[in-house]
């Protein structure tokens, strides 16, 4: 087991520079283990408001208190100059995004961040690829969290990497103490699952097997977020630190995310691993057209030199209509955060931003697209009269 991880270890520290690169189950699983050693419970966080609330229910999971970023309405980018000095002078810690794969700010936060005297986090789940500054997104940050289930679509899996070496033993012994024991029924179910899938699709019967995960609990969202359970959540809050009080929140779409895994697993992960430059090559491509449409944050100019997104966030008038017609084309609309996390969490559980138009705006228009299928979506939309919008525009 120790050769299989650092096979893949050895592989994520070489797209980092050499940063040291500890496997985890998973991003959430990453994300928690860096929260736990950076920052002390009872400290605030600042981190964007348009991510998934699972991530919310992780920094609540490590005793923290979220505090919501102004955003750059054209990408879903934090916006450093638009957090006041009264909310930098108050915080443990910053957390990025880096939503879709579009970097957030780095080189500012990190300045920010050290002025401060506090630690940077990153993650990076969608941003496997992507540059920020001219360095690779997670090389910026004391700790970075980065997804397998992404761009690689392994569906498990992931890293911590952080920049000082002496940290290692450490991490690693509060990873293992945090770990469940894989289980061979859970290795059974993962390996087929991908042959399942593809029976599925190739049957057109998408929409009856996401009915069957619902009846057995494995999908456990009707809306775009979870429901928020306030009186669940503020008992939960009680027991903080602790990833057992938060586990119905944070098991949501990934209930293995603190699972060992077995051998099968990890070869599997190994092999798509391997593949990842060519994918980060059609991602790029995909998202450079997708960016040189009219619903590109651009209009229809020169975005310049792409980044692999994992989504490409187009920016559509009306984007329930959008995702309807992609429906119609079998073209399913994933990775919709809205509305954004203070509004659905409140000022109970979060503190609120101090600009927050910009990111519901961006929330209620953005139209995250599959930059695989460019092609499809760009005709769709097209067909479908789906326009652009600004922010600025009335809507």
């Amino acid at each position: 087991m120790v050769s299989a991880y650092a096979e893949l270890e050895e592989h994520m520290r070489g797209r980092l520079g050499g940063r040291e690169c500890l496997h985890v189950p998973s991003c959430r699983f990453g994300l928690y283990l860096a929260l736990r050693h950076w920052c002390r419970p009872g400290g605030r966080v600042l981190m964007s408001p348009v991510n998934d609330d699972v991530i919310f229910f992780v920094v609540l999971a490590a005793g923290l208190r979220p505090v919501q970023a102004p955003l750059d309405p054209r990408d879903g980018s934090i916006d450093p100059a638009a957090v006041p000095d009264s909310v930098w002078n108050g915080l443990s810690a910053v957390l990025t995004t880096n939503l879709y794969g579009n970097p957030d700010p780095a080189p500012e936060l990190r300045a920010r961040c050290d002025a401060s005297g506090i630690p940077l986090l990153e993650d990076a789940a969608h941003a496997i690829g992507s540059t920020a500054g001219g360095r690779p997104v997670g090389t910026w940050g004391e700790a970075s969290v980065f997804s397998l289930s992404k761009h690689t679509g392994a569906k498990t899996g992931g890293f911590l990497a952080f920049g000082d070496p002496a940290l290692r033993s450490e991490l690693t012994a509060a990873r293992d103490e945090l770990l469940h024991p894989s289980r061979t029924t859970a290795e059974l179910a993962y390996l087929v699952r991908p042959y399942a899938e593809a029976a599925v699709r190739g049957l057109r019967l998408v929409k009856a097997a996401h009915a069957t995960l619902r009846l057995l609990g494995q999908q456990e969202r009707e809306e775009i977020r979870m429901p928020l359970r306030a009186g669940e959540l503020k008992q939960a809050l009680a027991a903080a630190p602790g990833l057992a009080p938060f586990h119905s929140w944070v098991r949501v779409d990934m209930h293995d995310y603190r699972l060992g895994p077995g051998r099968g697993r990890l070869r599997r992960t190994g092999r798509l691993l391997a593949r990842l430059d060519a994918t980060l090559a059609a991602h790029r491509a995909g998202t450079e057209r997708l960016l040189r449409s009219e619903w590109g944050p651009g209009g229809e100019g020169d975005p310049g030199e792409a980044q692999p997104l994992f989504r490409v966030p187009l920016l559509v008038d009306d984007r329930d209509a959008a995702v309807a017609a992609l429906a119609r084309r079998r073209i399913v609309t994933g990775y919709l955060y809205d509305p954004p996390l203070d509004s659905y969490a409140g000022e109970l559980f979060t503190d609120l931003s101090p600009a927050p138009e910009p990111a519901a705006w961006f929330a209620r228009h953005a139209l995250p697209a599959d930059p695989l299928r460019a092609a499809e979506v760009i005709g769709t939309l097209r067909a479908a009269g789906v326009r652009p919008v600004r922010y600025g525009d009335r809507g």
